[in-house]
């Protein structure tokens, strides 16, 4: 029965373009309307705050959510998910979409996600006005409202959307700092996405950003692909860069299985490699206020956590203090005295917090 509770008990520390859609909102969500002196529109903000901001020392990076009247709910589904195993932090995540009465989004959408005005579209081209009210209007709204980080903002959208957050990349880089996309229509005005790009990298060679792209494999693929060869031709320096062709998927049903693998890879921790005597000093026996003992000992330069019937947990080294279990919401902080010895460590698992104490 020990064995039993104690195995029980590291499981438990592990727990923790679409068209004619209707409007869809979450409950329990936020609703705010913000009127735009700069592109004439009033918008409805949606806002999702995550389960942990009543805790006031604590600020938050902000997810911005293109085309909120449909993947506002999509991407805080995605985001629950996301968190629960750990690979995204605690997030707000801002939703925008259109306000008034009846919207029309398809046109709207057209209007203010596209770079360009082309004749077949007459509405479209207001991509600069947007940009220019989400960075002068919209985010100082939001970081006035709740504790936000100011320095750690994505942006996240599909198809237009898609087009419109390479847009912000190559035109206010600095805006952002994580950006994830799913079918980008890279074609629009004879592939005038790769005029951006050309005419930032003629100027300058830093893209320090966190970039994901994916598409459907039904799309069809080849513009998306020579766009993505060209990128990761630059060098650029600070690009850290992902795509993916989602097996199997079209324009619309891409976007989930996309936004959770760009949320993976541009919110990705970091995974160091330490000297054995930075390891050795965590080495030991534990006791969790349960009373369940378990050991920590170094295996092919990790921690290994181990119960007596022979579980194990790899913790992987974010900092010299910091580790985590890939998959599952469990950090682990290890803590020291004044005088450098190790006392335990804090363990953060989704549902709350626990100090483990070093016995031996």
């Amino acid at each position: 029965m020990k064995n039993v509770a104690i195995t029980v008990f590291l499981l438990v520390l592990g727990m923790g373009t679409v068209h004619c859609q209707a409007k869809v909102e979450l409950p329990g969500s936020q609703v705010m309307k913000l009127a735009s002196s700069i592109v004439g529109q009033e918008y409805d903000i949606y806002v999702q705050l995550p389960g942990n901001y009543a805790d006031t020392s604590k600020t938050f990076p902000v997810l911005y959510v293109l085309d909120g009247q449909w993947d506002f709910s999509l991407v805080t589904a995605i985001y629950g998910q996301q968190y629960y195993d750990g690979f995204v932090p605690a997030v707000i995540i801002v939703g925008i979409t259109w306000g008034g009465t009846n919207p029309n989004y398809d046109m709207l959408r057209a209007r203010d996600l596209t770079p360009t005005n082309v004749g077949w579209s007459p509405q479209s081209g207001g991509a600069q006005k947007f940009l220019a009210f989400i960075k002068n209007e919209l985010i100082p709204f939001v970081e006035s409202k709740y504790r936000v980080t100011k320095n750690d903002k994505t942006l996240i959208g599909s198809s237009y959307g898609g087009l419109f957050t390479l847009y912000a990349l190559f035109h206010e880089t600095a805006l952002f700092h994580r950006y994830v996309l799913t079918s980008p229509s890279l074609g629009w005005d004879n592939g005038i996405t790769s005029t951006y790009e050309k005419n930032r990298a003629d100027k300058e060679h830093q893209l320090p950003v966190r970039l994901f792209m994916a598409i459907g494999e039904l799309e069809g693929i080849s513009g998306f692909q020579n766009f993505a060869d060209r990128l990761k031709a630059r060098n650029y320096e600070g690009l850290e860069f992902q795509t993916r062709v989602l097996e199997g998927m079209g324009h619309s049903g891409g976007k989930a299985e996309g936004y959770s693998r760009g949320l993976q890879a541009v919110f990705a921790r970091a995974s160091l490699t330490l000297d054995t005597s930075v390891l050795e000093q965590y080495v030991g026996l534990y006791q969790h206020p349960s009373g369940a003992k378990f050991t920590i000992s170094t295996e092919d330069g990790r921690l290994i956590a181990r119960t007596p019937d022979n579980s194990k947990q790899t913790f992987l080294a974010e900092t010299g203090t910091d580790f985590y279990v890939k998959g599952q919401r469990l950090l682990i902080h290890f803590k020291k005295d004044s005088a450098g010895k190790v006392m335990g460590f804090l363990v953060e698992r989704y549902g709350g917090e626990e100090f483990v104490k070093k016995v031996n």
